[in-house]
This record gives C-alpha cells, sequence and structure tokens, in this order.
C-alpha cells in the first residue's frame, strides 16, 4: 500500500513509539520527549504507533498530539506485533531519517542526540544498553538470544535488541519486514549493503507496567526467525538503478 506524504516531511528526524497497553507511563513519555524535541541535532517529531492498546493508550496519545504542534499517532485497528507497529510506522515516515524508542522509557530520548552525530555516515546507528537495569534472567535470556542470532546472521551487533535506534528512511522503507523483523534490523540492513555503527546509550529499570516479552517470545521466536533470516539472505535481491530517462 502506497501511502501519502504527510507532515513527518516537514522534519528531518521522526522518532517511532510503538505503544501497546502503556497508559501508566504515556504522560511522562510526552514529557520525556518534549525535553529532548528543543536541543533535539535535527528537528524532530514523534510518531505514536498505538498497536491496537486495549487500554486508555490511544485516549491519552490522542490529547497529546492535540496539545504539541510536533506530535502526531496513527492507530493500528488491531494488535500486530512489534514489527508491524514498526513497519506501519515507517510507512508513514518521510522525514530524512527516522528511529525508535519503546515506550516503557528504559532507554532515554536524550539518547538521540548520542546517535545522529554519526547518522549521515552510516545507514544504521544502533545503541548498545550499558550497565542493564534488568533482572538476572531477562538478562540472560537476552544474553543467549543475542549470542544465537549473532552466529545464524554474523551481523556482529552485540545488543539487537537496544529498543534506541536511527537510520535513513529510504534505507528503513527497503527492509523486508516479517514477524520478528525487529530483533534483525543490522543484520538486514548489512544485505543493503549498508553501514552499521554500535553506539553505547544508558539504559534505566521499567517504571511502571509490564513487559510484553517472556521465555517463549524472547527465545523461541528469535529461534525460528533466524532460519527465515537465514533463507532470505540467500534470495534477498539487491540492486541499485545506474541511470534511467524516466523524467
Amino acid at each position: 500500500m502506497k501511502v501519502k506524504e504527510n507532515s513527518t516531511s516537514n522534519y528531518r528526524f521522526t522518532i517511532i513509539v510503538p505503544v501497546y497497553n502503556e497508559e501508566e507511563i504515556i504522560y511522562t513519555l510526552e514529557e520525556k520527549l518534549n525535553q529532548f524535541l528543543p536541543h533535539s541535532l535535527f528537528q524532530a517529531c514523534v510518531l505514536f504507533v498505538d498497536d491496537g492498546s486495549k487500554d486508555n493508550s490511544l485516549r491519552k496519545i490522542q490529547e497529546i498530539c492535540a496539545r504539541n504542534d510536533h506530535f502526531f499517532y496513527i492507530h493500528l485497528e488491531k494488535n500486530g506485533g512489534l514489527s508491524a507497529a514498526l513497519k506501519a510506522g515507517i510507512d508513514h515516515t518521510f522525514s530524512d531519517y527516522v528511529g525508535y524508542m519503546d515506550a516503557d522509557l528504559q532507554t532515554d530520548p536524550e539518547d538521540f542526540n548520542l546517535l545522529l552525530p554519526d547518522i549521515e555516515n552510516y545507514e544504521l546507528v544502533t545503541g548498545i544498553r550499558t550497565s542493564r537495569k534488568d533482572s538476572f534472567f531477562k538478562n540472560l535470556q537476552s544474553k543467549i538470544a543475542n549470542g544465537y542470532r549473532r552466529m545464524m546472521t554474523h551481523d556482529g551487533v552485540s545488543d539487537t535488541g537496544c529498543p534506541l535506534k536511527v537510520m535513513h528512511t529510504i534505507s528503513a522503507k527497503r527492509i523486508p519486514f516479517f514477524n520478528g523483523m525487529h530483533r534483525f534490523i543490522p543484520a538486514l540492513i548489512l544485505l543493503q549493503n549498508g553501514k552499521v555503527k554500535q553506539t553505547p546509550v544508558r539504559h534505566y529499570p521499567r517504571m511502571v507496567g509490564t513487559s510484553k516479552y517472556h521465555l517463549w517470545n524472547r527465545l523461541y521466536g528469535p529461534f525460528i526467525d533466524c532460519f527465515a533470516y537465514r533463507w532470505m539472505k540467500k534470495r534477498y535481491i539487491n540492486y541499485r538503478v545506474s541511470g534511467h530517462n524516466l523524467d
């Protein structure tokens, strides 16, 4: 589906924030983003993607967008998961660069200014969470999943699950999307012969709400998806047009 260009084209950088049942933290998220936007290195806006929330998240997002000039939202008819929300956000972004962060504020929007200085020279700049504040068991799950993914993809990225990334929008729109895609963004950028840089960012404990991930979708999902990626890698079509007369 081709999406008509929209207000995000007036900005250089769009921050996508996927939201699913995060009503307890939405206003705190608004405050944090409002603190960041005035001194973002690039003129930036926020695009909330409500992923079919069943609580009051959508209503609060609509309130925020009504009272803030640089805040926008789209609402998905039903919950599709993080990869679907990211695809929808990227499809509706027309700024030069696009980034995303989780709504739980375990990463800080201020740290986008650690990633943005390098984005002109890399197709993707991704955060690496330092001094992670998750439980021992959650960290162990992530360590196992990351190690297995690196072995299967050879992407060289130590923390692909870090929810703080910035990409060239044109590169993001070329990513082949599928359920679980968000775990493979660096590898999928590399398939385009794009360059990836890793930058340390801060990490915080979850303030409210509960994680949407558990042992099943943190380990079993990546295990299966790695085989899908390996299949795709062998068949991926990558071309560049060197000339045309279509003007």
